[in-house]
C-alpha cells in the first residue's frame, strides 16, 4: 500500500509538472506578442503545445524531481527543477526548428518560457512548502559543511528541520547521509539532497551495503518524538550490530524554538524511557482541566514519585488550592519547593503526617475541606514489605481505609486510589495489603455513590520508571560503579510506564470515574503495553552506556526474594474487562464484598497489626485476601517473632 501511495503521488506531481510545462508555450507567446498572440494558427499553437509537453515529459523523467518531498521542498528542488527544464528547452527549440524553421516564433520566447515554467513548477512546490510552514524562513536552504555522518530514523518534521539546520550552518557537527521512515511511505524519496532509504526493516541491510565504504554513517539518530518503544529497541540492537552507537534529537518544540544556532546543537543520549516509548494516547485535557480547575486538592504522599507527578500536573490545571501531604519532612519540603516555583500565587498548605494516624487526617480533611483527593502513599518495595509486614498492613491497607473513611465523613466529592499490578494473584504482603484496599474502596464506593456522598475511583497499573526502589535506579548506580548488573531471575518480566504517561492516564481515569456511573465500584487497569523482561532491559542499558555485555560489565543473577513473581499480572481471573469511552485503559469488574462485613473484618486486622502481633495479622491477611499465600521465611519470621511473647506471657 505504501509503495502504491508513493507512485501515485509522483505520477500526480509527473502530470501537474507536464500540463505546467504545456501551458507554458502559449503563455510565454502571449508575454512576448500580447494582443498579436491570436495571429498563430490553432495548429501551430496545439502542435507547439504538444511537443514542448512530450519533451518536458521526457527531460522531467530523465532528471531526478520526483525524489523531493513538496513539504520540504528547498533550493536542492529548485535546482532540479532548473536542470528539468534547461533539458526540455535544449530539446525543444532544435525539434521545433525541424519542423517550422523557427519561422514564426520570436528568438526571445525559449528564454521567456525557460524562466515562465521554472516558476510554474518551483511556485506551487515553495507555496505548498510556506503554506504548511506558515513563514518563509530558510525555505531556500543548502547544503553546508559536512562534519560526523549520521542516519537519521524518522522523516517527518524533526528530521527535516534537523537536516536543514546542519546544511545552513557552516559550523554544524553533523552530515545527514541518509533517512529512514518508519512507516516507509517515504521511501525513494529525498528531503533536502537526503535519501530516504527505507523503513526500519530494512535497516539491517541498509548498514550492510555500506560496511567497509567511505561516508558510511557512524552514528544512528532518532529524530521522531515519540517512536514505539520495541522499535527502538530494535534500532539499538541493529546499531549494536554494526558498532553504531544510537542518539536522539531534542524535542520539536526545541527544534523550532532555534536555540541551538551556530553549530551548537548536539544530539542527545537515548533514554531509558526511549526505550519503553508508545504512542501518544489522546487525552481530554479539557476535561482534565474542568475536573480540578478552581478545586481544593489533596495529595497523599505528595513527596513519592507518583505523588509529584500528580502534584505538578495538578498545578498546571489551576486549583484553587493545593495540599501536600507526606509522611517524610525532606521529600516534603522537596516538593513544596518545587511547587512554589511552578505556581508561586497558588495556596498551598504543607502538612507532614502519617495516613496511618486516623486524627490527624480527619482534621486535615475537615480543616482543607479538599473536594478532590489523590491517595498516592503507600509502601511499595516489595522486600522491605516482606521484611515488615504490619507496616505495611497499617500503611497500605489501613491507611487507605482511614482517608477513604476520612474523605466520605468531611464530603469529599472524590477520592482517587493508586493501586498496582502486584494486586493480582499476590505473592508477597505488599501486593495483598494493596488489594485489600482496593476491595475495601471498591465496596465502599457504590454505597457512597447511592448516598450521593464521595465518588472513589481505583486505577491500577504496573511499575513506574525511575520511581524510588524501582530497577532502572539500581541499573544506573550499578552502572555507575562499573558493575555488575544484579537480575533476580533470567526469566523475569514485568510493566513498566514512564511516570507522566502513568499520571496522565490516572487523571484520565479519574474524570470518567467522577462522569460515568457505569464506573461504580470498578477499578480502571491502565493498558502497560508488553511487559519487558528486566534481562534485556539491563542488556540495553549497558548498551546506552557505550559498553558491552558480559565484556564490559557483568551482568549477575541472585535469585528471587521472598514474595517475588516471575511475571506480574493486570487482571484476575475472575475481573472481566469491561470497556471505558477513554482509551488507554479497561474497567476491571469487582471482586468486593459488603462493605460492613469488609469493614468488621478490617476492625480486627487493625487491633492485630497495631498489637504488633505478626503471625495473627498475617493469617487474617490471608484470610482476606484468599489468593494470596506468604511466603514461608515471612511465616517463619512472624512465628519466630511471636516465641519470645509467648514466653513472656507464660
Amino acid at each position: 500500500m505504501t509503495q502504491l501511495l508513493r507512485v501515485r503521488r509522483a505520477r500526480v506531481a509527473f502530470l501537474h509538472d507536464v500540463a505546467m510545462a504545456a501551458a507554458s508555450f502559449p503563455l510565454a507567446l502571449y508575454l512576448r506578442l500580447g494582443d498579436a498572440t491570436p495571429y498563430f494558427t490553432r495548429d501551430y499553437l496545439w502542435e507547439g503545445t504538444a511537443l514542448f509537453a512530450l519533451c518536458a515529459a521526457l527531460a522531467f523523467s530523465t532528471v531526478p524531481m520526483y525524489r523531493g518531498i513538496w513539504r520540504y521542498a528547498s533550493l536542492n528542488d529548485l535546482v532540479a527543477i532548473t536542470k528539468a527544464v534547461t533539458l526540455a528547452v535544449l530539446l525543444f527549440v532544435p525539434l521545433l526548428f525541424l519542423l517550422t524553421r523557427l519561422e514564426m516564433v520570436p528568438r526571445s520566447a525559449p528564454i521567456i518560457q525557460w524562466f515562465l515554467l521554472i516558476a510554474m513548477l518551483g511556485g506551487p512546490r515553495f507555496l505548498y512548502r510556506i503554506m504548511k510552514d506558515r513563514h518563509l524562513g530558510n525555505v531556500l536552504s543548502r547544503q553546508g559543511v559536512r562534519r560526523v555522518p549520521v542516519l537519521l530514523i524518522g522523516a517527518a518534521d524533526e528530521a527535516e528541520l534537523f537536516i536543514r539546520e546542519q546544511q545552513r550552518d557552516p559550523g554544524a557537527p553533523y552530515k545527514p547521509v541518509g533517512i529512514i521512515d518508519e512507516k516507509g511511505g517515504r521511501v525513494g524519496r529525498e528531503m533536502h539532497g537526503v535519501p530516504v532509504m527505507g523503513s526500519i526493516d530494512d535497516l539491517d541491510a541498509i548498514l550492510e551495503r555500506w560496511r567497509g565504504k567511505d561516508g558510511r554513517p557512524e552514528r544512528l539518530v532518532l529524530t521522531r518524538e515519540r517512536l514505539d518503544g520495541a522499535a527502538v529497541r530494535r534500532v539499538l540492537e541493529i546499531g549494536e550490530t554494526h558498532g553504531l552507537t544510537l542518539a536522539r534529537l531534542p524535542k520539536l518544540s526545541e527544534l523550532k524554538a532555534g536555540g541551538f544556532s551556530g553549530g551548537a546543537l548536539s544530539v542527545r543520549p537515548i533514554a531509558v524511557e526511549d526505550l519503553l516509548g508508545r504512542p501518544q494516547i489522546p487525552l481530554d485535557r479539557a476535561a482534565m482541566k474542568g475536573l480540578i480547575e478552581g478545586r481544593r486538592v489533596l495529595v497523599t504522599g505528595a513527596g513519592g514519585t507518583i505523588g509529584s507527578e500528580l502534584v505538578r500536573q495538578i498545578l498546571d490545571f489551576r486549583p484553587s488550592e493545593i495540599a501536600l501531604l507526606d509522611a517524610s519532612e525532606y521529600q516534603l519540603y522537596l516538593i513544596d519547593l518545587e511547587a512554589a516555583e511552578r505556581a508561586p500565587d497558588l495556596p498551598r498548605h504543607v502538612v507532614l503526617g502519617d495516613v496511618r494516624d486516623r486524627g490527624r487526617i480527619e482534621d486535615v480533611m475537615t480543616r482543607l475541606a479538599p473536594e478532590l483527593v489523590f491517595h498516592a502513599a503507600a509502601l511499595k518495595h516489595v522486600p522491605m514489605v516482606e521484611a515488615n509486614p504490619l507496616e505495611g498492613i497499617l500503611t497500605n491497607t489501613l491507611g487507605s481505609r482511614i482517608v477513604a473513611d476520612a474523605c466520605r465523613k468531611a464530603g469529599v466529592a472524590c477520592m482517587v486510589q493508586i493501586s498496582t499490578d502486584k494486586v493480582v494473584n499476590p505473592t508477597n504482603v505488599m501486593g495483598a495489603t494493596k488489594r485489600l484496599a482496593e476491595a475495601y474502596i471498591q465496596a465502599l464506593d457504590p454505597v457512597s455513590r447511592g448516598e450521593g456522598a464521595t465518588r472513589f475511583v481505583v486505577v491500577r497499573f504496573g511499575n513506574v520508571l525511575g520511581s524510588t526502589g524501582s530497577v532502572v535506579p539500581l541499573f544506573q548506580r550499578q552502572l555507575a560503579a562499573g558493575g555488575p548488573l544484579t537480575v533476580t531471575h533470567p526469566d523475569v518480566t514485568r510493566y513498566f510506564m514512564t511516570v507522566r504517561e502513568a499520571v496522565e492516564l490516572v487523571l484520565q481515569a479519574s474524570v470518567v470515574g467522577v462522569e460515568d456511573q457505569d464506573a461504580a465500584g470498578r477499578i480502571f487497569v491502565l493498558d502497560m503495553g508488553e511487559p519487558v523482561k528486566v534481562l534485556d532491559l539491563a542488556r540495553q542499558m549497558i548498551h546506552l552506556a557505550g559498553l558491552q555485555p558480559d565484556r564490559d560489565v557483568r551482568i549477575e543473577f541472585t535469585g528471587l526474594r521472598p514474595g517475588e513473581k516471575l511475571f506480574e499480572e493486570l487482571l484476575h481471573d475472575e475481573e472481566s474487562q469491561l470497556p471505558t469511552r477513554a482509551p488507554g485503559m479497561t474497567l476491571a469488574a469487582p471482586r468486593a464484598g459488603d462493605a460492613l462485613e469488609l469493614g468488621a473484618a478490617l476492625d480486627a486486622l487493625e487491633a492485630a497489626a497495631r498489637g504488633r502481633a505478626r503471625a495473627d495479622a498475617l493469617a487474617r491477611l490471608a484470610a482476606l485476601v484468599p489468593e494470596f499465600t506468604p511466603d514461608p521465611e515471612t511465616l517463619k519470621a512472624a512465628r519466630a517473632d511471636a516465641a519470645p511473647n509467648s514466653d513472656a506471657a507464660e
